[in-house]
């Protein structure tokens, strides 16, 4: 048996300690495992090297990815898509275990109607694809957050200023809700629940006048809805899925100079960024990320594609792919009602 394994999109926290897994759990069913290089353009390029003990040994705790990775969409192209298929034939792999996020696993499952025998990995930072309970990199991006937060905390109250923090989170609140909440944010503004700019202002100086708190902490997702607080209107080119870089909008930036206009309030914005994304998995995504390589192996073994791994409570099930693919989780909001409380 051989599997090949890619990593697709952006970047995060756990993924070497999933490749790890996959390659460990394989090594004993005494399959060969290949990497496949930069996401789908290593399957449409025929970019593989194969995986050994010693090439996966060391890279539980270290961030990236040491497949590289890319945000190719070979469903484009017709003659692409063609070419990975070609090469998963010409290397003789009998199987694939596909890691990413919502894009990356609906070119697996356009793959896995053409025949190609798949199993996914749930990983993104922004926590939004369906299905399960958590995904890699999200536990990491949030404690990031809610450290920046703490950080923050100090030198706004030294300055009495009003900190925005813009994190990450497109179509998903996650990010800032979970991180936010835990960071002891003042506010938390996400794209499923549009706020109005005077709301925001109005708690802030009732923060200041009622409670005699000279300074908030604002955390906002980069693609929340702001009324009269409008993102840049150039965002530029969209990537091969059809994405505009929201970094463009800078949200952050607009939403602290309305504030200092409306209130008189000094204001500030953070954006939080790659940083987020960067460095060394917490405990819990080291361990997410080898629960879900091991089973997504399993899976192999026993025949069973088409499908995702998933976290659901305590246990690592397996999911159709048709069920979490071309749609968004969108944040719990009982959560974001939660963060509300401590307002």
């Amino acid at each position: 048996m051989r599997i090949g394994v890619l990593t697709g999109g952006g970047d995060v926290p756990g993924l070497n300690a999933a490749i790890r897994a996959v390659a460990r759990r394989a090594f004993q069913y005494g399959y060969e495992v290949f990497g496949i290089k930069n996401g789908w353009a290593g399957l449409v390029e025929g970019g593989l090297e194969p995986l050994t003990l010693r090439s996966v040994s060391g890279i539980l705790h270290v961030g990236g990815t040491i497949l590289g990775t890319s945000r190719t969409n070979p469903c484009k192209s017709p003659a692409d898509l063609a070419s990975c298929i070609s090469h998963v034939q010409e290397t003789g792999l009998d199987a694939l275990v596909v890691i990413g996020g919502d894009d990356t696993l609906g070119v697996a499952q356009v793959l896995c109607e053409a025949g190609v025998k798949i199993v996914g990995i749930p990983k993104t930072m922004d926590n939004d694809v369906p299905g399960t309970d958590y995904c890699i990199g999200f536990n990491t991006a949030v404690t990031v957050v809610a450290e920046a937060c703490d950080r923050l905390h100090t030198t706004a109250s030294a300055h009495h200023r009003v900190m925005v923090v813009e994190v990450m989170g497109r179509h998903a609140g996650w990010v800032a809700t979970v991180g936010g909440l835990a960071g002891g944010a003042d506010f938390i503004l996400v794209p499923e629940r549009p706020c109005d700019l005077d709301l925001i202002c109005k708690h802030i100086r009732r923060r200041w006048e009622e409670q005699g708190k000279s300074f908030s902490i604002i955390v906002a997702s980069e693609g929340a809805e702001i009324y009269e607080v409008k993102g840049e209107e150039e965002l530029g080119e969209t990537d091969e899925f059809g994405h505009v870089r929201l970094d463009r909008r800078d949200i952050g930036k607009n939403l602290a100079r309305a504030i200092e206009e409306r209130t008189g309030f000094e204001s500030r914005a953070v954006v939080l960024g790659h940083i987020q994304r960067g460095g060394s998995p917490t405990v819990f995504d080291r361990v997410l990320a080898t629960r879900f390589g091991v089973k997504a192996v399993d899976l192999i073994q026993e025949g069973q594609f088409g499908c995702m791994v998933a976290l659901r409570g305590n246990e690592i099930v397996a999911l159709p792919l048709t069920e979490v693919t071309g749609r968004a989780k969108e944040v719990d909001l009982k959560l974001y009602d939660l963060a509300q409380i401590f307002y």
